[in-house]
């Protein structure tokens, strides 16, 4: 079993970040003299708090078997209960961001490979990182060797050919080989804190179903045209 993994996240409020965290961030954009150019630094800097592990959570994974072609989302919720809701043939489940993790270690150690876009560089040291700051223990490394695709397969490396061709977002790859992108429906990566903040959290999760079926119709083009 194959497993399709994408994951969305959402950056702390700045304010809840400690005084020299916030300096340490800030550190270089202080040195700015156009006080319009620096609002807008620091706006983007507090923007940017989504990409990284020590300043943001995830709030929803989703997983899809490629055996069954099944989907599984995992996202925030403060239910503790066994609920599960089935939408259009996709598994949506309600949990904690530790049980989040938990479970998607769970998958991961019944796994043969996992399967992302662009995932060596964030969805899995983010996972594991935010895993270790939640003292739980991720069940494989995924982050070995680059060029071991045994235990993880990040199809951006793949199509890249490990950065000797220039780099495109899902987005372009999906229109460039006739796949419906996730961007279609309207809601970038971008926008996930606003949805967040506006306690639309479900449609969160509905995005990151699309974004693993995309990325799974991706594997798929790489895996009969390329994986040699």
């Amino acid at each position: 079993m194959n497993l399709i993994c994408d994951i969305e996240t959402v950056g702390f409020e700045f304010k809840s970040l400690s005084e020299s965290q916030q300096e340490y961030l800030l550190r270089y954009i202080e040195h700015e003299t156009d006080d319009d150019k620096k609002e807008g630094l620091i706006e983007e800097t507090k923007r940017y708090l989504s990409l990284y592990p020590l300043t943001a959570k995830v709030v929803a994974i989703g997983l899809l078997n490629t055996d069954t072609e099944k989907i599984m989302v995992f996202y925030e919720s403060e239910s503790d209960d066994d609920l599960i809701i089935e939408e259009k043939g996709i598994k949506y489940k309600p949990m904690s961001e530790k049980k989040m993790l938990l479970n998607f270690w769970q998958y991961i150690a019944k796994s043969e490979k996992v399967i992302t876009f662009n995932g060596r560089n964030f969805d899995i040291p983010f996972l594991m990182i935010r895993s270790a700051m939640l003292k739980i223990k991720p069940s494989k490394n995924l982050m070995k060797y680059r060029y071991d695709s045994k235990d993880h397969i990040d199809l951006l490396d793949h199509l890249t050919f490990y950065g000797t061709t220039k780099k495109f977002n899902l987005d372009f790859y999906c229109h460039a080989l006739g796949i419906e992108s996730p961007k279609s429906k309207g809601i970038t990566g971008m926008e996930v804190k606003e949805l967040y903040k506006a306690g639309h959290i479900k449609e969160i999760a509905v995005y990151c179903s699309e974004d693993v079926r995309a990325t799974y119709e991706l594997y798929k083009i790489w895996d009969s045209y390329l994986n040699f």
